[in-house]
């Protein structure tokens, strides 16, 4: 089963999202960004002991690409059998908030624009959040 946003977030929002921030190139230098910041957190690099990153950073740029409109589908598990087990705690989920934020910055897209991506993610929180 593929994960998918409402009809309504892709459609009016996200569609034009994925090509204001500059499309795939933009996505994979975002997401780059983040896996450095997370990685290097305490609070978060034990999540990803025994992960292979290269995989997961694929899989991320599908996933947040479809997120913000990309026509490409994001095949990947729904979120939540992609963090069953995991234990994802609420500190855990809002560090990466924090870090997704930092690295959207860090690439040079405005708060407004950040705070458009942040009202389409994290609705998912319930599904990522275990512990």
């Amino acid at each position: 089963m593929t994960e998918s946003l409402p009809v309504e977030a892709t459609e009016l929002t996200a569609a034009t999202l994925f090509d204001q921030i500059g499309g795939e190139p933009a996505v994979e230098a975002v997401v780059d960004l983040f896996y450095d910041r997370v990685l290097a957190d305490p609070l978060l690099a034990d999540y990803f002991g025994g992960v292979e990153i290269g995989r997961l950073k694929r899989h991320q740029r599908l996933f947040i690409g479809q997120a913000l409109g990309a026509k490409r589908p994001f095949p990947g598990r729904t979120m939540k059998r992609a963090h069953e087990g995991l234990a994802v705690t609420d500190a855990a989920f809002d560090r990466v908030v924090e870090h997704l934020a930092a690295s959207l910055a860090d690439a040079g897209l405005d708060e407004k624009t950040i705070g458009s991506i942040a009202e389409l993610l994290l609705p998912l929180k319930a599904d990522i959040v275990r512990a």
